[in-house]
């Protein structure tokens, strides 16, 4: 059964279009990409199944790019062991605060502060740049990239579509960048990196001018939470999300 279809769900409408895509997610606030341990809380499963790779669209694959590029949402590999999802800057920042707070997703292994500082270096960086720094195969550059998604240390800043052919015919290869949450909303120091990330965050508020979501003295990442407390309103909000969810699969979307 759909959250859409379940009582007391909050989601009100599926999603048809880049714009309904991108309503969804700011209504709902955090939600995985895909079908995951919560039956019906995915994008996948409010959409329906036509307008999935149709002669028309690409459905979600495609119309997640402006949902991307607002600016405002966050879309990585951050929920449910490495698996893609969407967040509103309000509760990624309630997620990156309880994950940084513990052990298991500290920075551990040299090749992930290796990208961290190539990230601080050029602001954002794709896998072929950290495949040529490193020295590696591109799965490898891959898992590098999820783990520092799962820390939230990273996430997706940008993605373009790849046109291919003699006709460049976009058939749905895209390619992404990624930069620290930081650098993408709010310019302030990478942590862990011990310098600046610039660029981005210029970018953007020339993007939205004077009605830029974001403030230069206010670091919309501060929750002002302690980590427990931000992991105690991100249960609460997916269990009005997806009241039918169990603890354990909340705790298994989330850890």
């Amino acid at each position: 059964m759909s959250i859409v279809d379940h009582p007391g769900n909050i989601s009100q409408a599926p999603v048809t279009n880049a714009g309904a895509m991108e309503k969804t997610i700011r209504r709902l606030g955090v939600i995985p990409f895909f079908t995951n341990a919560i039956p019906g809380y995915s994008i996948e499963e409010l959409t329906p199944k036509e307008l999935w790779f149709n002669e028309d669209n690409l459905g979600p694959w495609d119309w997640k790019i402006p949902c991307i590029q607002a600016g405002d949402i966050a879309y990585g590999k951050f929920l449910w062991g490495g698996k893609s999802a969407f967040a509103t800057l309000e509760w990624y920042a309630e997620l990156m605060n309880w994950r940084r707070s513990l052990p298991k997703y500290a920075v551990r292994d040299g090749q992930q502060a290796e990208v961290l500082a190539l990230v601080s270096e050029r602001g954002s960086v794709g896998i072929r740049d950290i495949r040529e720094r490193l020295g590696v195969k591109k799965s490898i550059a891959d898992g590098i990239v999820t783990r520092l998604q799962q820390q939230t240390r990273l996430i997706t800043g940008d993605i373009r579509r790849v046109y291919r052919g003699p006709d460049l015919h976009y058939a749905g290869w895209q390619t992404s960048t990624f930069c620290t949450p930081e650098a993408l909303f709010s310019g302030a120091e990478a942590a862990g990196t011990g310098g600046p990330v610039t660029g981005l965050s210029a970018s953007l508020a020339a993007t939205f001018g004077a009605a830029s979501p974001f403030s230069e003295t206010v670091n919309p990442l501060d929750t002002g939470h302690s980590p427990a407390e931000s992991y105690d309103r991100l249960v609460a909000h997916i269990r009005r999300i997806a009241p039918q969810a169990t603890e354990a699969q909340i705790a298994k979307l989330l850890l």
